[in-house]
């Protein structure tokens, strides 16, 4: 229950993002009255708010006007993308982030929300924990003594103690969760700020029979991704648990980009190549979540599987992919790759 013994109020920020949207759509579902905020409204769905409010978070008298009689927020406003955007982009992706997350701390602690959840991420890791594909999951507890391999991994961490510090000098009730690469459908696909399952379903729905797709590396590097649907379960669960420390949302189960591609080309049915280029950015060479702790805390692991997540999310990035070859303009004349028809 909210103040007073009201229905809780949710505002979610991030809404118009992958995971604020999917978010938002989750808490409905159960019945939460739930605000929206973001700069710009869900691309790929119709927003589920109650109420979705149009602003800029990086300003301070916008965190208060938009806390006003929420009693709950989940963070997920960040200036942020994959593994291009966040090592050419610094200090906008730090300015933007700490701004927006200091701003909603204040306008909490003014405003009395009661709970305030944090999406940080598993970039918060040190770089010398994560120098072979064949590499150890990574407990809460590796993350000091502290060594990101990104500014954005950097400022996740700063707004993690932030977090626990609102939590120690005001009785903020924060959590924060650890994300490990988070995808599914009604993402980001492509632009520069797509991850990278995204990126190769499209790669792969982008190609003909007998092309070949490239693949950034070499392809040994390794992480964990974690299907949207476990991740918004886990999250739930972890905003009305009792711990307000850092915990892990991810995957246990490690695969390489290679074969992450190679399960992608497998579910389009097509006969595809890979090629390698070695001058992308590819990040750690491997990354695994240990989730020893939401197992204890949140009793909580996931259960969709790669195969099943895959499928889903390349079977909707593949439709996306057609529509964008074929549009139709003014005049009713079909465009298929660029020409008319």
């Amino acid at each position: 229950m909210g103040k007073g013994g009201s229905a809780t109020r949710v505002l979610v920020t991030g809404a118009g993002g992958f995971l604020g949207s999917h978010m938002v759509k989750y808490l409905k579902v159960k019945g939460v009255w739930v605000r929206g905020v973001d700069l710009r409204e869900p691309e790929f769905m119709e927003s589920r708010a109650d109420d979705f409010v149009l602003m800029d978070l990086r300003r301070s008298e916008n965190c208060h006007q938009v806390v006003r009689h929420i009693d709950q927020i989940y963070s997920f406003a960040s200036n942020m993308g994959g593994i291009e955007f966040i090592t050419r982009v610094k200090a906008d992706v730090m300015h933007d982030n700490v701004l927006i997350n200091a701003n909603l701390l204040d306008a909490c602690r003014k405003n009395d929300v009661e709970r305030f959840f944090f999406s940080s991420s598993a970039c918060i890791y040190p770089k010398s924990k994560q120098v072979k594909p064949d590499v150890a999951p990574l407990k809460e507890t590796d993350a000091l003594p502290a060594h990101p391999n990104t500014p954005y991994g950097w400022e996740k961490l700063f707004t993690e103690r932030m977090c626990l510090a609102y939590h120690d000098d005001y009785g903020l009730e924060t959590r924060v969760a650890r994300y490990h690469n988070v995808y599914g459908p009604e993402s980001t696909y492509e632009g520069g700020r797509e991850k990278a399952p995204a990126a190769l379903c499209r790669k792969v729905a982008e190609a003909e029979d007998g092309d070949k797709i490239t693949i950034w590396g070499d392809g040994k590097q390794t992480r964990s991704f974690l299907y949207i649907d476990d991740c918004l379960e886990a999250t739930f669960r972890l905003m009305n648990s009792d711990y307000h420390k850092p915990i892990n949302i991810g995957n246990d189960e490690l695969i390489s980009i290679d074969r992450l591609a190679d399960l992608i080309i497998e579910i389009s049915g097509k006969r595809l190549g890979k090629e390698y280029d070695f001058s992308k950015p590819q990040g750690v060479r491997g990354r695994n979540a240990d989730l020893t702790l939401a197992r204890k805390i949140l009793d909580w692991w996931p259960t969709v599987s790669y195969q099943a997540g895959l499928e889903k999310t390349y079977s909707w990035i593949e439709e996306q992919c057609a529509n964008d070859r074929l549009t139709v303009t003014s005049d009713g004349m079909k465009v298929i790759g660029g020409m008319r028809e």
